[in-house]
């Protein structure tokens, strides 16, 4: 047999095998073994260099003929493997639509965030906006500004967390205020809500916790408009039948202060172990922005009057869900949050 023949038979067995090779790696070997370097159609060529010239022209443009031929045979078999293999992956992937879905968990509103939006919503219907200040806050908006002195118990170390620089955790919420009134004139209604931190920990304070604070800053503001926003505020939290108290208080920061206290919500009333047995709970504190607060603003009390009033979000939310321990709300614990599922 000559070379010619060698180089058809070649061909057809290397077609033979591409037809029936059944994976890509299969087909690739049949590449590397006829085609590659080491190739069967290499070896035959290198014995063109003792074929006179006019025969190696034929035999050379035949064996060019027959890698191509190989070359297209690999290609198509190649993209028919993919097609099977991708047919055959599509088929285990199948997904019957008209089975019933998998069922996936939906998340749940903590309770806090519930009541500051629900808190929020409320007060903005009555034309407060939001105001936000930072965190980190300096002595003299959390303190100084609000006519806290300096022998004031408010600055104890063991209520106030101080930083290496000076500056400290905001206590309250009050800041926002201060700094409200320095950048806008009256008339003013903001609600300030945020974190704030304090050195306490047991069931019913907590070291980091929610506040909201609200300003009413204008001409002929009255202790009755005061009274009244709160009422409306507490019944819509709480609901109409809600009884409500206001006692006289002391705040560095408002004259005359108050401390408004709510029927029980646990008991109606009647007393028990969360009122003390008083048939009341505590729930914010409030009153006339004290005109030293104005002074420090550059606000003259002569002309502006206004009214202050500052409420824990934990305390609320304990309250309207009858949560018994504060620290069930920072444990991030699921089975915790899922029982307010739908609450917001």
């Amino acid at each position: 047999m000559g070379l010619k023949e060698d180089l058809k038979a070649l061909g057809e067995e290397a077609k033979k095998l591409i037809e029936i090779a059944k994976d890509i790696e299969e087909l690739n070997d049949i590449r590397v073994g006829y085609l590659g370097k080491k190739g069967k159609l290499k070896s035959i060529l290198k014995t063109l260099g003792k074929l006179p010239p006019a025969e190696r022209k034929e035999i050379g443009m035949l064996a060019n003929r027959i890698k191509e031929e190989l070359e297209e045979a690999i290609k198509e078999k190649t993209e028919l493997l993919k097609k099977i293999s991708l047919e055959e992956e599509l088929k285990k992937e199948k997904i019957d639509i008209s089975l019933p879905g998998s069922w996936i968990e939906s998340g749940s509103s903590h309770p806090v965030v519930s009541t500051l939006i629900e808190i929020s919503q409320i007060f903005i219907s009555m034309g407060f906006s939001i105001a936000e200040g930072p965190e980190v806050e300096k002595e003299r908006y959390n303190f100084d500004m609000l006519n806290i002195p300096p022998d004031h118990p408010a600055r104890d170390m063991q209520d106030t967390f101080f930083l290496n620089n000076g500056d400290i955790l905001r206590t309250h919420t009050s800041p926002v205020q201060i700094r409200t009134m320095l950048k806008q004139k009256p008339p003013i209604a903001v609600i300030a809500p945020g974190r704030v931190y304090r050195k306490d920990a047991d069931p019913t304070h907590s070291p980091m916790f929610h506040q909201i604070e609200g300003l009413l800053v204008d001409r002929n503001v009255t202790f009755r408009d005061l009274k009244g926003i709160l009422k409306i505020f507490l019944e819509s939290i709480f609901g109409k039948e809600t009884r409500i108290r206001f006692r006289p208080s002391y705040f560095p920061f408002t004259e005359p202060s108050a401390e408004v206290d709510i029927g029980c919500t646990v008991c109606g009333g009647k007393g028990c172990r969360v009122c003390k047995g008083t048939g009341w709970l505590e729930i914010l504190g409030c009153g006339m922005v004290d005109p030293e607060v104005f002074k420090a603003v550059d606000i003259d009390p002569e002309e502006y009057t206004g009214f202050a009033f500052g409420l824990g979000i934990e305390r609320i939310a304990m309250l309207k869900y009858r949560i018994t321990d504060i620290r069930l709300l920072f444990t991030g614990d699921m089975r915790f949050n899922k029982q307010f599922k739908g609450i917001r």
